[in-house]
């Protein structure tokens, strides 16, 4: 009789270890009331790092602070997309709660790393999540996936650049080649541009070593550029700008980070705020409130217009007075 006690209190030993090592991670902790979440950030430069410490705000307002109850793991893959894939690997190898995904290369590397286990992955920073098959076409996640997508307000970008250069024409646009991001962007600027009357001269690149050549190209044939959220087209954002302030051309910015730094104006985005945004979303699921597979991606659905006074004066630019006052921040100088 003992040992049949004995055989069905080791059976159910047994089972409860086999479901603890089965269970997601979702809504749970590392045992001692502490989380840890990996980031992934693609490269390095203001928009995502901006991401990246707006998505520790939001879990920080939400009762998740770092060194408190959440240990963060960040690894940047330099805007190389196989190291991406190993970020991700090493994230689900180590166990980690949840993988916050910055860029959608990163996204798409973390969801596929992911996908075999109950590690929810939440992403910010992707402008078209439909196109980079993180969501379906009404916005449902593919699976245990969700996140903020950082979609350009194309429209008023258009908008706002007719009104600062009434006589403009040609609108110059580089882009990376394998970044369904920015194909996506190009193309609704395409479809767009004539509405304004305006003709969008592109250049694809395929690698950061491309930009320069590209730029010159581009300048000899337009009277502005406009940036997208390209990672690549971003990380030598100094590079475009340098040549382009060299033959007076306009640069205009998709983001405040942008226009700090030199771009002359933006109907952009404000990446503090969408990071934060996607720190809720994440703390959510860490409370259990919520499964990534069950929320829908959201995205900010007011831009702000954002202007450097200093670009605008260097380049012989006027700004009206009845732009500026809507601006939600002007900058006076450039910051390196």
């Amino acid at each position: 009789m003992k040992k049949k006690v004995l055989a069905v209190i080791l059976g159910a030993a047994m089972i409860m270890s086999l479901a603890a090592c089965g269970s997601g991670n979702t809504g749970s902790d590392s045992g001692d009331g502490t989380y840890t979440i990996g980031i992934s950030q693609f490269a390095e430069h203001g928009s995502l790092d901006n991401c990246r410490e707006g998505f520790i705000q939001g879990l920080a307002e939400e009762g998740f602070v770092e060194g408190e109850n959440l240990t963060i793991e960040v690894e940047n893959a330099a805007a190389d997309q196989g190291t991406t894939k190993q970020i991700s690997d090493s994230f689900v190898s180590d166990g980690v709660d949840l993988i916050c995904a910055i860029a959608t290369p990163s996204a798409q590397a973390a969801y596929n790393s992911a996908m075999d286990t109950d590690i929810p992955v939440v992403y910010t920073a992707v402008t078209d999540p439909v196109e980079a098959q993180l969501a379906d076409e009404d916005g449902t996640p593919v699976g245990n996936v969700t996140g903020t997508s950082d979609e350009l307000p194309i429209k008023a970008q258009l908008e706002m650049i007719r009104e600062i250069l009434p006589d403009a024409e040609n609108i110059g646009i580089m882009y990376t080649t394998s970044e369904v991001n920015s194909v996506s962007a190009l193309a609704t600027y395409k479809e767009l541009a004539g509405d304004y009357g305006f003709n969008i001269v592109d250049v694809g690149v395929t690698q950061t070593a491309d930009i320069s050549l590209a730029t010159d190209d581009l300048l000899d044939q337009v009277d502005c550029l406009t940036n997208l959220t390209d990672n690549t087209v971003v990380n030598s954002l100094a590079t475009i700008l340098d040549k382009a302030n060299a033959k007076n051309i306009p640069v205009f910015g998709s983001e405040i980070e942008q226009v700090r730094i030199g771009c002359l104006a933006a109907e952009g985005l404000d990446y503090i705020e969408l990071g934060k945004q996607t720190g809720r979303m994440a703390a959510q699921i860490l409370k259990g409130e919520a499964e990534a597979s069950e929320m829908n991606y959201e995205t900010i659905t007011e831009p702000g217009f954002y202007v450097n006074t200093a670009v605008a004066e260097n380049l012989g630019v006027t700004v009206s007075d009845d732009l500026l006052e809507t601006a939600v921040e002007s900058f006076d100088s450039i910051s390196s």
